[in-house]
């Protein structure tokens, strides 16, 4: 076993301290001495209170084991033993006061540290539970829209676009009733997953009752036959009749009243169709097309102006019968203002699109998004405005065949011009004749003419914004009177409130709000 001198000892476990401050199994493997003998010896210096370091290193170097040891030395001295310590150590008293003010402020801010964070652990264990709660909440939501997702998917497969009141089979019930508790299982609730499939959860408890009690009682009852139902001879008498010679070319229309012509009823119309459907002899013969329901134009909403326009051709008369001008007209519906319009010999595509483009360049409206809707004529379905309206970025709209309110907006500016008072009953002489007067009346309309239906505010002011500060002046007047002479007003003011947005064939249930507004 290797002999280590008090000097070598110091030396190894100075490497231990700073500026090196080296671990002991450093020390150990580059000096080849036992770690353990390292530990052993800064044990018994610190026990000892010895300074490990050589005469140059100074006093507030040491390590803290051993400045404790050395308060805890000097603790039960008196005043000349602690000066004859301190110099026999190289130290002087005042840096054990120093050092044993430090130990009691160090063990003070530790237990104020140890409070603190106490408290900050207890608000962070608070934070941690909530956000675990918020987290279980939130998987459990997702668990339960993937849930629903599935289950939708399924049930749209199964029952397609089923309407109310529509029976489903006891097949299908197992398969739903399956469906709906896989889902419930996978985190979904008992209500969405019935809503999600069309059913009430009273229907999902039915449905979920022993098979005796599942079998749907509409498939299984015998129900009388009604006293005024058909028999099965008269309905085979009404097959026969439309298919003899006389009646074979002839719809149940025609066939009932030549028959009341003739004094005889048979059955009602609707009869005669129910009889020859059930026959399956009911179908389309004519080569004309079949009647078919043409859908409600899209809804459009217009916020401000350059959204949604409105355009249509009206005939202007001239004093030969049967020669006409024709008005081209576009029209904003939001302001009403009138933005583009034209008089001329025909109706034709390209005189449209020449106008579109005039308008949009006059209204600055280049590339931005904006309808323009029209009825279904020839100008309006043209190619070459189709062509137009796609380069300008144009949305069109047009309403359904045959329907006039499906533009409104044209046809009531087309009644205005048409009965104002200074409309020329005999018709106009010439084109330019036409052209100068439509100018004069588009120049009222916009800038003089107060429109009811935007609170009598002109189509121009409405169009620059200038409406809310004219209707909140007209607002105040009104506010004014009725303070001065309050006995005089039942009620609220008129209201001025301006008109806010503007729909293009608002959809039913959106007009009945509008109207109720």
């Amino acid at each position: 076993m290797p002999f280590y001198s008090e000097e070598r000892k110091a030396a190894l476990l100075k490497m231990m301290l700073p500026p090196l401050s080296l671990s002991a199994a450093e020390v150990a493997r580059r000096e080849g001495c036992s770690d353990m003998s390292l530990h052993y010896w800064r044990k018994q210096a610190a026990a000892r209170g010895t300074q490990l370091s050589d005469a140059k290193q100074p006093a507030e170097n040491w390590s803290a084991e051993s400045k404790l040891a050395i308060i805890i030395e000097t603790g039960s001295l008196s005043e000349l033993e602690i000066g004859e310590y301190c110099r026999r150590k190289g130290i002087f008293p005042e840096q054990i006061t120093d050092w044993r003010n430090a130990f009691i402020a160090g063990s003070t801010k530790q237990s104020t540290a140890k409070t603190a964070s106490s408290g900050q652990s207890r608000d962070d264990k608070n934070r941690i539970r909530e956000l675990e709660r918020e987290l279980r909440r939130k998987d459990a939501a997702l668990a339960e829209t993937a849930a629903l997702l599935v289950l939708r998917k399924k049930a749209q497969c199964l029952l397609g676009e089923r309407r109310r009141g529509h029976l489903t089979l006891l097949p299908e019930r197992y398969l739903l009733v399956d469906w709906l508790n896989e889902a419930i299982l996978a985190g979904a609730r008992r209500a969405p997953a019935c809503q999600e499939v069309g059913i009430s959860l009273r229907t999902l408890q039915r449905w979920s009752l022993p098979q005796e009690l599942l079998a749907a009682g509409r498939t299984t009852t015998l129900r009388p036959i009604p006293n005024n139902a058909l028999s099965e001879l008269e309905r085979q008498g009404i097959v026969t009749l439309c298919n003899s010679k006389a009646y074979a070319h002839l719809p149940p229309s025609q066939i009932v009243p030549q028959l009341a012509d003739e004094g005889r009823y048979v059955a009602s119309e609707a009869t005669f169709y129910r009889v020859l459907h059930a026959a399956g002899q009911q179908h389309h013969r004519s080569r004309a097309k079949r009647p078919h329901r043409h859908e409600a134009p899209t809804t459009y909403a217009a916020t401000s102006a350059n959204q949604v326009w409105s355009w249509d051709i009206t005939y202007l008369p001239s004093p030969v019968r049967g020669k006409f001008y024709y008005l081209y007209l576009i029209e904003d519906i939001y302001s009403r203002k009138a933005v583009g319009w034209e008089v001329y010999e025909a109706e034709s595509g390209e005189k449209a699109a020449a106008l579109l483009q005039r308008s949009v360049t006059q209204e600055k409206c280049w590339r931005q998004p904006l309808v323009l809707h029209s009825d279904n004529g020839a100008p309006m379905k043209s190619v070459t405005l189709l062509t137009k309206m796609y380069d300008l970025g144009i949305t069109p709209s047009r309403g359904r065949p045959r329907v006039s309110n499906d533009n409104p907006y044209s046809e009531s500016l087309f009644r205005t011009l048409k009965y104002c008072p200074q409309w020329p009953q005999a018709g106009f002489t010439s084109l330019d004749d036409a052209r100068i007067w439509v100018r004069n009346f588009m120049t009222w309309y916009n800038t003089v003419h107060r429109h009811s239906r935007i609170r009598f505010v002109t189509p121009a002011q409405r169009h620059e914004g200038k409406d809310r500060e004219i209707l909140a002046r007209r607002d105040a007047i009104y506010r004014q009177a009725r303070e001065k002479r309050p006995e005089r007003w039942s009620g609220e003011t008129r209201n001025w409130n301006p008109i806010g947005t503007v729909y293009l064939n608002p959809e039913r249930e959106l007009t009945v709000v509008i109207k109720i507004a």
